[in-house]
């Protein structure tokens, strides 16, 4: 048994937030329905690299889907999607807010024909404000979210990431407000709307940064790859030029790395007791990881720090992710069959359920592969589709 098997999701949305969500849900087991514009297929087909023309972002991001193409700017489209989401549990969608209720698809007229249904609404600033018409992408999240001033050197620029950041941290939050609706509904017999912005989750994986500045007046400012909470808590060149990565957030870690190093003295001084006192000594401390782990191999380095019980941990690419024990005995990739490019690896589900655990049972399929069989479910039969395909609905 998969646990959300009996859950229908309709996702219209493109790019990465909300079929991020929706890829999540799909994995655990609901049957989630992707509906793709008949001319315009989702941008993340061709994100990233690629394969035979083949995008591979997609195989991940489609995952466990059924592809439909549809045009809901055309009536045809309209009627179709509300004979989907009359049968459904949720709808999934990233438009710019107002665009649903200009085809006619808004709360109002998805909620007549299902009152249980769970509208998820994903954008960039949310459905209401000043802003709430703006195109939004998690990089303008990134930036207004206060992330990109924390992240960088303290002398550099304020620093983007290199990957869909804040989109991964909506769709997470937004798997998880779906669910919430979903249980609420089983008190209350009715959906809702989930209204996700790009900016909020990632305001709150930030920390009190607006707390602090409300009741202290203080800006937390860039420290590299420092922390201004714990030392030590950087990256190092070992001898034989590999990175690894300290932590040291409590303070008994912070104790059995400095005394592998050889700095018991450090150790006794009073102000090591506390992660401020070792923040306000932060160049000493670095220089004495450094020292240490710059005159050995990785391989040396790590097997120290695990004998000390301290934490490290190599710097991985792909290559290392593949290779590493660890990562292989809890299955955090798997190999699945494509049809269009053969056996693929991936990322595997985030989590593992011990009683009803999902499952990936397709990697993302082509555009439409799923159309006839998924509007034949709600009565559209080859006729109908046929006409369908010559007006540009389907």
């Amino acid at each position: 048994m998969k646990p959300l098997e009996g859950i229908t999701v309709v996702e219209a949305a493109t790019l990465f937030a909300a079929p991020i969500a929706g890829m999540l849900l799909g994995d655990y087991g609901a049957d989630v329905i992707k509906i793709e514009h008949p001319r315009r297929p989702d941008p993340a087909r061709g994100h990233g690299p690629s394969k035979d023309d083949v995008g591979l972002w997609f195989k991940t991001l489609g995952r466990n889907k059924r592809l439909v193409t549809l045009d809901l700017s055309q009536p045809d489209g309209r009627d179709l999607f509300l004979r989907l989401a009359e049968r459904s549990d949720v709808v999934l969608e990233n438009f710019r807010p107002g665009t649903l209720e200009r085809w006619g698809l808004g709360w109002e007229e998805l909620s007549a024909v299902n009152p249980r249904l769970v509208l998820a609404r994903v954008s960039g600033f949310g459905q209401t404000g000043p802003y709430a018409g703006r195109p939004g992408f998690g990089t303008l999240a990134e930036a207004m979210s206060g992330f990109a001033a924390l992240n960088g050197e303290p002398d550099g620029p304020p620093l983007l990431p290199p990957l869909a950041l804040a989109d991964g941290v909506a769709a997470f939050a937004t798997a998880f407000a779906i669910m919430v609706a979903l249980r609420a509904r089983e008190e209350t017999g009715r959906g809702q709307v989930v209204d996700t912005s790009l900016v909020e989750p990632l305001l709150m994986l930030l920390g009190p940064q607006v707390t602090a500045y409300d009741l202290l007046g203080t800006l937390q400012e860039r420290t590299g790859n420092r922390s201004s909470h714990n030392a030590p808590r950087n990256v190092y060149r070992t001898a034989d030029d590999a990175w690894v990565a300290v932590s040291a957030s409590a303070t008994s870690i912070a104790e059995r790395v400095l005394r592998l190093v050889g700095r018991d003295d450090l150790v006794e001084q009073p102000w090591f007791a506390t992660g401020a006192g070792r923040v306000a000594h932060i160049d000493e401390i670095d220089a004495a990881v450094a020292g240490w782990i710059a005159e050995r191999p990785r391989d040396q380095v790590l097997a120290a720090f695990e004998a000390a019980e301290a934490a490290i941990a190599p710097i991985y690419d792909a290559r290392d992710l593949l290779a590493d024990p660890q990562l292989a005995a809890i299955d955090a990739f798997v190999s699945i069959d494509d049809d269009e490019l053969g056996p693929i690896t991936m990322t595997n589900m985030i989590s593992r359920l011990s009683d009803t655990p999902g499952s990936i049972e397709r990697t993302g399929a082509p555009h439409g592969a799923d159309t006839a069989a998924v509007l034949a479910e709600v009565g559209v039969d080859d006729a109908e589709l046929a006409r369908l395909r010559a007006v540009g609905v389907v």
